[in-house]
């Protein structure tokens, strides 16, 4: 790990499958010896080998911490779209089931998302905004970066203040997560429900990760530019305990910044 000069711990790693490891490695011990706030989860294609490497140490674990962790666990997810049940294959929900609360045999209660299907998504947010502050806020905070430099679905132009809320997704993001509803962006719901920038700023410590050639660009962005409202995620800059984990396909062309990596 190094400091880059904005103050960022720095991990490179060679490719997706290390910054898995690395990074569940780092969630795992977050849930083994800081258990006074919930853990901040997030979901994408970013997200699936890091689920499955937790999922594999977990299980390597001897019984005991693997039932202690069990009896332990609470987390909140950043968001979830609107209009969609927690049993629809596109759903976040859906997908956490999927990829880590099946397989570790959690409790639904333990792995807490909004609901998309609330009636009044305005008031869902209030009331998840305000269920997480009841829990005590984020303590380690997961978090993807989205190519147009959002962070949950926190959409740029996105002040630092934003709260819980639900907003609008632009094209960008739905093209982007077209993926999971079979490749038809008609199919992305319009609306989310989403963590604002308020409560993750508010998080003990920020996990970002970010990998593959396709988020070179605006990783390259997120390493050079000052904090705006037209990069969500560079409002993370002012974030005091903020590590990025990247692998060498995502650094792309940012050789001025390669001396800052191991």
């Amino acid at each position: 790990m190094n400091t880059h000069p904005k103050g960022w711990n720095l991990v490179a790693c060679a490719d997706g499958a290390a910054v898995a490891e690395h990074v569940a490695a780092c969630l795992l011990r977050d849930r083994l010896h800081w258990l006074d706030q919930p853990l901040g989860l997030a979901t994408g294609r970013t997200m699936e080998p890091v689920y499955g490497a937790l999922v594999k140490a977990v299980h390597a674990l001897p019984v005991a911490e693997q039932h202690r962790l069990r009896q332990q666990w609470l987390s909140f997810n950043l968001d979830e779209y609107v209009g969609l049940a927690p049993g629809d294959a596109g759903s976040f929900a859906a997908f956490m089931a999927r990829h880590l609360q099946r397989p570790l045999a959690l409790g639904m209660d333990q792995v807490r998302l909004p609901a998309g299907l609330a009636s009044d998504p305005g008031a869902e947010a209030q009331r998840y905004a305000t269920d997480l502050a009841r829990c005590g806020g984020l303590g380690l905070q997961l978090l993807g970066l989205g190519l147009n430099g959002h962070v949950g679905f926190n959409e740029p132009p996105c002040p630092a203040a934003a709260p819980c809320r639900c907003l609008g997704l632009s094209s960008t993001t739905r093209e982007q997560n077209a993926a999971a509803f079979g490749g038809d962006v008609r199919a992305v719901p319009e609306r989310a429900i989403t963590l604002g920038l308020a409560e993750i700023l508010a998080a003990k410590r920020l996990l970002l990760v970010v990998t593959g050639a396709a988020k070179a660009g605006i990783l390259a962005r997120l390493l050079s530019e000052q904090p705006s409202p037209e990069l969500p995620a560079s409002w993370l800059q002012g974030h005091p305990n903020l590590t990025l984990v990247v692998d060498q396909a995502a650094l792309g062309e940012c050789g001025d910044i390669d001396p800052c990596f191991s």
